[in-house]
């Protein structure tokens, strides 16, 4: 059956620049409303990577995670994670931690695991006085209108996150891997293949090799999926770049990406592949009580800066292995 057939029902508005949009008329209980359309709704977010709801009157966190949860059933704990997050209930979080002046540029969640989720769910319930737009991008256009040398490269070498813990600055390793012990630290890292490596002073280095390039699950299309260019040091502001740099070395940044043959990867392909985003971006502002259903295999997502309080939630759920359909990664490990 097309997506269009199961979309029916929706009277979605679809806007150049801007993700689709469906208006309701606020129901008795959003929790139902959503469990009474999800197929209608799912089947939008396939057909056009991202779809926001406007009208179902969101107003706390169990309100939304109420909603989430008709939608994706259970909800994934976060791995993995750079930044902590504050939880709102079992699978609900706020969004991550981001200095409001600075844009969170464009992204795949957690796509540098193993175990990726498949559609990322926002609910927004108080919208910032301006800017703070959660921002989409087209993971197929994006792959398209990128230079074809840069993206078979990556296609063919995959890429590379490294990572360095420490108790000074981004998420403990207790809120990256559900446990501070040492032993199931390495337990998970072996599991999820991360090369880890404990260092004189008891912090942690870890790094990761993962697909650049993969195809949707459900249409089969060839998406750029990554966070190449998010958790790369030349995306950082400049004043931060030079300050990590200095306190922590070239080897110790918190995070940061390199090319799938260990090299570093250079300021021009970062400005290339965050040009590329930005021109193939598509925004709604944020208004209270909306939701945001991103395909996260098909849609990059960015937060923009903004002013004034900002109070999004986010879930994630439907949880697959993308990086299994990378011929190149499987043959360059054999």
């Amino acid at each position: 059956m097309p997506f269009s057939s199961l979309a029916s029902p929706l009277d979605v508005e679809l806007r150049p620049d801007k993700p689709a949009l469906l208006c309701v008329d606020p129901p008795d209980d959003a929790a139902t409303w959503t469990a009474e359309y999800r197929e209608a709704l799912r089947a939008q977010v396939t057909e056009h990577g991202a779809l926001v709801v406007r009208g179902l009157g969101l107003r706390d966190a169990g309100q939304a995670g109420a909603v989430f949860a008709r939608l994706v059933g259970d909800l994934m704990t976060e791995r993995e994670a750079f930044a902590p997050r504050e939880a709102h209930g079992r699978g609900v979080y706020s969004s991550t931690p981001w200095p409001d002046n600075q844009p969170m540029c464009m992204h795949h969640e957690l796509s540098y695991q193993q175990e990726v989720p498949g559609l990322a769910l926002f609910a927004c319930l108080t919208a910032p006085q301006q800017g703070g737009a959660t921002a989409v991008a087209d993971a197929e256009e994006v792959l398209r209108a990128l230079p074809s040398g840069l993206t078979e490269r990556f296609e063919q070498e995959g890429w590379i996150l490294t990572r360095s813990y420490n108790d000074e600055i981004g998420a403990s390793l207790a809120e990256s891997f559900g446990t501070a012990d040492r032993a199931g630290i390495e337990q998970y890292c072996r599991a999820n293949a991360i090369t880890c490596t404990w260092q004189p002073d008891g912090s942690l280095r870890t790094e990761q090799r993962r697909a650049a390039v993969v195809r949707h699950p459900v249409t089969g299309r060839r998406c750029w999926f990554n966070q190449i260019a998010f958790l790369n040091e030349w995306t950082l502001d400049p004043e931060v770049r030079e300050y990590l740099l200095d306190v922590y070395g070239p080897d110790g940044l918190p995070f940061n990406t390199r090319h799938g043959d260990g090299s570093p990867i250079g300021e021009d392909v970062v400005k290339t592949i965050n040009s590329t985003y930005e021109a193939h971006t598509r925004r709604e502002p944020w208004q209270a009580g909306d939701l945001l259903l991103v395909d996260n295999i098909r849609t990059a997502h960015s937060r923009e800066a903004f002013s004034g309080e900002r109070q999004v939630l986010v879930g994630l759920g439907e949880p697959l292995r993308p990086a299994d359909d990378c011929p190149a990664l499987e043959a360059s490990e054999r």
